[in-house]
């Protein structure tokens, strides 16, 4: 309660200190979440540092990604219009969307237009959403409360619509797990990014400052790959629910919980540092119960704390892996040198994604001095990432796509064998 403060007040009553912090008695609201009996309180007070956790701003984030994402705009009008802007000003980033060339699920609000409208009869009927912007910008909190309790009372009526009057008719179902059964292509970005936001600020938030105990200058320096960079990632190589993703040095688990959400993969991280390895831990526990609430489900995700070079486990997996991913921006040569020889192991078509190639020169030409070398089994596309794709600073910078191809290897192999096989007859 020390580092937040009051946002909200009492406008009828300048004495009322009832949205101020304090130990026990604070300010709350709640949100109701897509899916059954899935409900959280939210504290209405904000940081004074603005770069900690709001949870303001994360219910009024959670609450149109809802509405806009899970109904039709008959629907939504039932709880009012979007402002021009469609968020507040925020006080910590939200990611944007990858580039237009990656092929994302678009919004599903459109495709369940079957779905039932809770009947209206007032034609005076408040409108919701700016009511609660208004009380945003007034910090009127009685009438951000009182709009809340009518947003959430909403949200029930198409959450547990009413009985029939037919005692033999079937009981209607949820409207939002409707229509998250629509949604054929995907889960909607906006909801991808909301169980991604609301995970990471209540599971690894209030220990980031444990995650800068490393070595200066040493493998173990910790750093993220943001969720447009994850997404655009995923796109490119084409996971899907058949995969099998690898993260080697997956931190506090981002990418494959990202991963087994986006695509419906199988994933596998390991981390050697003890701090993220526990925080992953912890946040994929986090991560299910978010994927619950919002009524969307997951594919398998697996962690180890442990060494990659000496996992038994990644021994194992690597040969069955479609993606492996290597966030090695700051790995010693050593480690990539000997990191180089496990890809050996990938079956064909596998793809290595690194921050760093594996390569000693992209788009080297294989010659007799080369053609033993491991790397020549791959073929390397360098990508750019954009400002905001990763942790470590604001700028853009370049990944790289390491796909295996030992069918073109073995071409090239071939005819030097055979040239080196008529130098020796020749010399004879």
């Amino acid at each position: 309660m020390r580092t937040y403060k009051g946002y909200f007040k009492n406008l009828d009553d300048p004495e009322d200190t009832s949205f101020e912090p304090h130990p026990t008695n604070y300010p709350v609201t709640k949100l109701e979440y897509p899916n059954n009996d899935a409900c959280e309180s939210f504290i209405l007070l904000t940081p004074k540092d603005k770069n900690h956790y709001d949870p303001i701003m994360c219910l009024e984030l959670s609450l149109h990604a809802i509405i806009k994402s899970y109904l039709t705009p008959a629907q939504q009008s039932l709880f009012g219009t979007f402002p021009d802007a469609m968020f507040s000003d925020t006080s910590s980033p939200t990611p944007s969307p990858p580039s237009s060339s990656i092929d994302l699920p678009q919004d599903a609000s459109t495709e369940n237009s079957t779905l039932p409208v809770p009947p209206v009869t007032d034609s005076d009927r408040p409108d919701h959403l700016k009511l609660f912007q208004r009380a945003l910008r007034r910090r009127d909190g009685l009438l951000f409360q009182k709009t809340m309790t009518d947003i959430n009372h909403l949200l029930r009526t198409l959450k547990y619509p009413p009985l029939p009057t037919d005692p033999f008719a079937s009981s209607p179902n949820n409207i939002f797990r409707e229509t998250v059964k629509t949604w054929t292509s995907g889960i909607p970005y906006d909801v991808l990014t909301r169980i991604i936001d609301e995970t990471y600020q209540r599971s690894v938030g209030p220990h980031v400052h444990t995650l800068n105990r490393y070595s200066a200058f040493s493998s173990e320096v910790y750093g993220e790959l943001m969720p447009s960079l994850t997404s655009e990632i995923i796109s490119l190589t084409g996971i899907n629910t058949n995969s099998l993703l690898i993260d080697l040095g997956s931190g506090v688990g981002n990418v494959v919980m990202q991963a087994s959400l986006q695509s419906g993969c199988r994933s596998f991280g390991i981390e050697l540092m003890q701090a993220p390895a526990k925080i992953a831990k912890e946040q994929l526990q986090q991560f299910k119960t978010r994927c619950r609430m919002w009524g969307v489900s997951m594919g398998e995700v697996e962690l180890e704390e442990g060494d990659m070079l000496t996992s038994a486990r990644v021994t194992e997996l690597l040969p069955q892996a479609d993606v492996v991913l290597v966030n090695n921006k700051v790995f010693l040569q050593s480690l990539n040198e000997a990191l180089r020889p496990r890809f050996l192991d990938l079956k064909e078509g596998a793809i290595v994604v690194s921050l760093k190639p594996f390569v000693s020169s992209l788009n080297a030409r294989v010659t007799e001095r080369n053609v033993d070398d491991i790397s020549a089994i791959f073929e390397v596309v360098e990508r750019q990432y954009r400002s905001g794709g990763v942790s470590w600073g604001s700028n853009s910078g370049c990944y790289y796509l390491h796909r295996v191809d030992r069918a073109g290897y073995a071409g090239i192999r071939q005819r030097f064998e055979e040239s080196r096989a008529r130098s020796s007859r020749s010399r004879r």
